[in-house]
């Protein structure tokens, strides 16, 4: 088995834990910090351009994992963080981590919105090296340790 196809199976795994894991912290918070962290990953590389963007908001909707929310909802979230990323990058990074941050005290559900952006970096088949270093460092800023997710 190749890279890529060892890759989608990991993700599609990783895909119905967090499905599971998503039901049982059903919360505002979680929602809230699995967006920022969506939009952290689409903007990885330092930008989010429209297409992209739609192309994030119809696979954030259409997820397994994310069905617990409703859709309408985690929109207007992504969308926000997509927004303030694109009108200034690092204020928005910093405003997106502040609400995964939240989450630190939890670490189940900063675990679990951690691999949510997992999921949505790896969608196109390509985990790239921006988006794992936008994991790493969600990772750290919950205190979680990075390698636990094999990024």
């Amino acid at each position: 088995m190749g890279f890529l196809d060892q890759l989608k199976s990991g993700l599609q795994n990783l895909s119905n834990d967090v499905g599971t894991q998503v039901s049982k912290f059903k919360s505002s918070d979680f929602a809230e910090a699995s967006m920022a962290m969506c939009a952290l990953i689409a903007a990885a590389d330092g930008s989010i351009s429209p297409d992209e963007k739609r192309k994030m908001a119809a696979f954030i909707s259409s997820n397994e994992a994310l069905k617990v929310f409703p859709a309408a909802d985690l929109k207007v979230r992504f969308d926000k963080y997509a927004d303030k990323l694109t009108a200034d990058f690092d204020f928005g990074k910093i405003e997106a981590q502040q609400a995964i941050g939240k989450l630190r005290s939890k670490p189940d559900q900063a675990r679990a919105v951690i691999q949510v952006g997992m999921i949505i970096g790896g969608a196109d088949g390509n985990f790239d090296e921006a988006e794992r270093a936008a994991v790493r460092a969600v990772a750290l800023s919950v205190g979680l340790d990075p390698n636990e997710f094999g990024v």
